[in-house]
């Protein structure tokens, strides 16, 4: 990935430990995101790149009436047949992959923040990134949290929780971790922290050698 020549972290976290919160907080202090799930959202929204393929592999009723990939049916069918979930990804990883080129070599901030969530579990991100950053909470804040704002069940969220690394993994595979187990006050120390960590490692990357 080409975009990744640049400075680049790769951000991380189970379902519901504040991925997008942490994120948005960087981009606010001059980080260029690229976001594969947004990404995915695109491709599989009416009209997307992934809609054809979804319908060829799967059906009609897989897609809303609008014409976007039903989310909540894909989810659960891909957690309770075997193989559909490699099927479903077989069309995704490619377009997201091109489509997070493309984003990348337009960003112009100080650094890239790729946004990947399921960064551990997907291959070959590491080697495309700088450095791996770690959104890490407990399970219980995870489940609380995903229940809080999807209504999903307790076990449906553990369900996808279970599909994912563990947190053990996640940690294990961090460069740098931001605890997002308290309140929001507690994010920006941390994130002003690394953001400055960043910018002094971006100025080394970019700077030609001696």
């Amino acid at each position: 990935m080409s975009g990744a020549r640049r400075f680049s972290i790769g951000l991380t976290g189970g379902i519901g430990s504040g991925k997008t919160t942490v994120a948005d907080m960087f981009a606010a202090r001059g980080a260029s995101l690229v976001d594969t799930d947004l990404i995915a959202h695109q491709l599989t929204a009416p009209g997307g790149a992934a809609i054809a393929q979804i319908h060829a592999q799967f059906g009609a009723s897989f897609l809303t009436a609008e014409g976007a990939m039903d989310r909540a049916r894909m989810r659960e069918y891909v957690f309770s047949e075997a193989g559909a979930k490699a099927r479903l990804e077989a069309i995704l990883h490619p377009l997201i992959r091109i489509e997070t080129e493309r984003a990348a070599q337009a960003a112009t901030g100080a650094y890239l923040i790729f946004v990947v969530p399921l960064l551990v579990e997907s291959r070959g991100w590491r080697e495309r990134v700088s450095r791996v950053l770690v959104v890490d909470c407990a399970e219980q804040t995870q489940v609380r949290r995903v229940m809080s704002r999807s209504g999903l069940p307790e076990a449906q969220v553990r369900a996808i929780m279970a599909a994912q690394a563990t947190r053990e993994q996640r940690l294990a595979a961090a460069d740098d971790v931001i605890d997002n187990d308290g309140d929001a006050q507690s994010l920006a120390p941390q994130v002003d922290r690394l953001h400055a960590h960043y910018l002094s490692l971006a100025a080394q990357a970019a700077a030609p050698p001696p």
